[in-house]
């Protein structure tokens, strides 16, 4: 098929019909257009009956806007974080424009914008004459009306999300067609009914490309020039306006160019902003001077990056990324979770969030200061803290940089938030260790028993049925060991908690509800980090399930606040491109256990600190206010944990194996100290400066009862039978627990001894256990006097070593005056007695 030319008629008629075209524009605007065009006959009637058939209303929605996630400065002042956008567009209102900006559009583009109704019927003819000469195409003559109409729609069609739909809407909007002309032209007299000329060259310089993904005057001064729009220089903004007429061609932030490039001075973008400069002075906008000057200076970009993403956060990158998550969840940006961050991206919403800009440094410092970004293992540390009472998450860090590239671009980077749930971009959590043990105290207290209350805290395999009121009672054979080995026998609640004793709180859960315990848990706001259904086994009394730290820091808050445990919160404040406020998601606040429970807990958990295994992280914190707390160390050391609060701030502390297997405790230390104690270095350095910032209350003074308990005479069951010496407890409102056979005088078979003794008291509850007599031993007959003959007579069926000493008495001399064991001991037969003989 041959190429296509057009004939001189077909010419001549196409281009009458286009300006028959411009003519209805013209009368639409009231422009006078000569009747000798009615020549076109019925064609023109047609193009005309067409045009005025075209819709003339335009809705000019919201543009897209940048969205910037901010952390509020101790002045009050807001810290941007990042930004997030598709396009990157600040609007401005026109007053806020440089003239020079105003100018040089209406000079360069439009020059009669300020005359005509929407359409320059001079470049429409100009334009039609380039788009009917044979080999051209529709293009030029656009009005800045015109170039706001097209760029509108082209904005309509850069929101949509199915591509397909996309791609046919940006043809429809931009292709090169009489008939696309046509609806822009009858589009534009619309808007110009609607709107100032104000109004729209400012919409103009808002909506407008300047190349890559900048939008607008504003950001475009910014990104050029770090300039805004009110500040620019006469040539910043002649070469600004340059590059609205081919974005690609004329924008300055591809210095390699060979056409419009630093090495030429960007020639092509120098060539459009001397016309503009040209075309200012032709219509008095600038004098002579100032185009002299502006002609002579060079172009000089200066690129300012924008802050696009949670990299550009720093060390708050994490709580950054966070943040992002709970937008995605929050129904006010859109229906789904791609809708509401393609929404939060394009429109322009300003996010004032929680973070604590001083605690967070402290954090940061902390963690970088006791913890490297890589080891020989996976090393990984984290620090969240959060406020008391209101669940704003105030602090987040961790020992890793952040990238959001799906392939880290090296060990010391990962975009896992190791603070937080999977389905809020963090892990699959970790153990907590024994900082989980908190939840079995707060179940035992709410159940009634005391933390003077005494259990079966004995090593053991078997530990027989444990009662689970939601799966049914089972039996679990394991062997937990303490970890500094403590034998254990018969610990307190309290003993327990200060020492965390794995065993003690292993017998406090035999004597509760797994299930109690686990809902007591989630009654904190506990859950599995990977979503997964909190598990109850007595393992997990031991912090076998694998939390989220900032769960942790949120029940360790709840702790704190009288047992009122409030949701985490990372945003304050949300203002719309409006600056309208929007509706921020909300903590909720609910009891958790009452607040007796919560005291009794604070008074053990207080103790943890200044006597128990935390004493390390509270003698290094200063100053120093009321605090709970609890230590963690999972089995073989792999992950160990340092959890507490004041009645201000909770703060957890943990180093991690992120992958691997590393014993904390065997790993080679690090520069800062041993691996398995960095938690006592790090939390007490943020703990510090929290207490500085927000100080502390006392917290609520834990009653006798919950101390105590009733206090009850626990029975002199010695010599009885085990099966009378268990009637004879239980009957006294105490449990029972056979600690097994030990040496006695007493016959065998019988109770030897018991713990807590017969004749003391103890918590009604309390376990009391009773050990049998083997019948080894006997009560040693008094020798005192005897002389050391007698003695050994006396005891002979014992060893007997005589020593002398000087004595003052006469009658003592020659006479045994000290025995050890004393008489009445009970002793096996075959032993040693030491006697004492008096000498002059």
């Amino acid at each position: 098929m041959g190429e296509y030319k057009r004939s001189f008629a077909g010419v001549v008629g196409g281009l009458i019909g286009l300006v028959a075209m411009s003519a209805v524009a013209g009368l639409l605007i009231t422009v006078a257009i000569t009747p000798a065009l009615a020549i076109s006959g019925v064609a023109t009637r047609t193009t005309i009956n067409t045009f005025e058939n075209l819709p003339n209303y335009l809705a000019i929605e919201e543009l897209s806007q940048v969205s910037t996630i901010y952390a509020v400065q101790n002045d009050g002042n807001p810290y941007p974080l990042a930004s997030f956008y598709d396009q990157n567009r600040v609007e401005v209102a026109i007053d806020q424009m440089n003239q020079f900006v105003q100018d040089a559009v209406v000079a360069g583009e439009d020059p009669r914008f300020f005359e005509h109704g929407g359409i320059d019927l001079q470049g429409t003819i100009r334009g039609a004459l380039s788009t009917l000469t044979p080999g051209g195409d529709v293009s030029g003559g656009s009005s800045v009306t015109q170039q706001y109409v097209k760029n509108v729609l082209v904005q309509k069609c850069e929101v949509m999300t199915v591509q397909e739909e996309l791609d046919a809407c940006f043809l429809e909007a931009t292709k090169t067609t009489p008939e696309r002309k046509l609806k822009e032209m009858r589009l534009a007299i619309g808007v110009e009914k609607v709107y100032t000329k104000d109004e729209i060259l400012q919409g103009y310089l808002n909506i407008t490309g300047f190349g890559g993904t900048v939008y607008g005057i504003e950001a475009a001064s910014r990104y050029y020039y770090a300039a805004s729009a009110a500040t620019l220089t006469l040539p910043q903004a002649a070469s600004l306006i340059a590059i609205v007429n081919n974005p690609e061609k004329f924008r300055l932030d591809v210095p390699e160019s060979e056409t419009n490039g630093a090495a030429n001075g960007y020639a092509a973008n120098k060539d459009r902003r001397d016309y503009i400069l040209t075309e200012m002075l032709k219509y008095d906008k600038i004098n002579q001077a100032d185009y002299d000057a502006a002609i002579a200076s060079v172009i000089e970009p200066h690129i300012t990056e924008p802050s696009t993403g949670c990299q550009t956060a720093g060390g708050a990158a994490f709580f950054c990324d966070y943040v992002t998550h709970v937008l995605r969840n929050d129904p006010t940006f859109g229906e789904d979770e791609d809708t509401r961050m393609l929404n939060f991206r394009r429109g322009g919403y300003q996010i004032y969030t929680t973070l604590d800009l001083d605690l967070q440094l402290a954090s940061e410092n902390a963690i970088n200061s006791q913890v490297p970004m890589t080891a020989s293992w996976d090393v990984g540390a984290v620090a969240t803290s959060v406020q008391v009472g209101t669940g704003r998450v105030i602090t987040m860090a961790q020992n890793k940089k952040y990238t959001q590239l799906e392939v880290a671009p090296g060990p010391e980077y990962t975009g896992i938030n190791y603070n937080t749930n999977y389905n809020e971009g963090g892990s699959t959590g970790f153990q907590p260790g024994s900082t989980y043990k908190v939840f079995t105290l707060a179940e035992w207290l709410k159940e009634g028993h005391a933390l003077g209350e005494r259990v079966d805290s004995a090593r053991k395999t078997n530990w027989g049925v444990f009662q689970d009121s939601c799966d049914g009672n089972s039996s679990f054979d394991f062997n937990p060991r303490n970890d500094a080995d403590e034998a254990g026998t018969n610990y307190t609640a309290l003993e327990s908690t200060i020492n965390s004793i794995n065993t003690g709180f292993i017998g406090m859960a035999k004597r509760l509800d797994l299930c109690g315990i686990r809902k007591t848990a989630e009654a904190f706001g506990i859950k599995r980090a990977d979503g997964g259904t909190l598990l109850q086994t007595p393992a997990t009394v031991l912090g076998t399930n694998e939390i989220a730290p900032l769960n942790m820091a949120v029940a360790y808050a709840g702790i704190a606040n009288k047992g009122t445990t409030c949701t985490p919160i990372v945003i304050d404040r949300i203002v719309n491109s409006a600056g309208e406020d929007v509706p921020a998601p909300k903590s909720t606040c609910t009891a958790s256990v009452e607040p007796e429970v919560a005291a009794g807990m604070a008074y053990a958990m207080e103790r943890v600190l200044t006597n128990g295994s935390a004493r390390q992280s509270y003698a290094n914190t200063y100053p120093r206010v009321p605090m709970i707390g609890k230590t963690g160390t999972t089995d073989e050391a792999y992950a160990t944990w340092m959890s507490g609060a004041s009645t201000k701030v909770a703060t957890v502390v943990g180093v991690v194996n992120v992958t691997g297997f590393e014993n904390q405790r065997k790993a080679r230390n690090f520069e800062s100290g041993p691996v398995a104690t960095a938690r006592h270095r790090i939390w007490p350095q943020i703990m510090s400066a929290a207490n500085a910032k927000y100080g502390g209350d006392d917290f609520d003074a834990a009653s006798n009862n919950v101390i105590q308990g009733a206090q009850v005479s626990v029975p002199d069951v010695r010599g009885l039978s085990m099966a009378d010496a268990k009637s004879k407890i239980e009957g006294a409102g105490f449990g029972f627990a056979d600690g097994g056979i030990t040496d006695s005088e007493l016959p065998a078979g019988t109770v030897a001894r018991t713990d807590p003794g017969g004749g003391g008291t103890a918590s009604t509850g309390s376990i009391i256990t009773a050990y049998t007599s083997n019948g080894s031993q006997v009560l040693l007959p008094d020798v005192v006097g005897q002389t050391p003959e007698q003695a050994r007579a006396t005891l002979s069926g014992f060893s007997l070593q005589v020593l002398e000493d000087k004595v003052s008495d006469p009658a003592q001399v020659g006479k045994v005056t000290v025995m050890n064991p004393v008489a009445g001991s009970p002793a096996v037969p075959g032993g040693t007695v030491i006697v004492v003989v008096g000498k002059k």
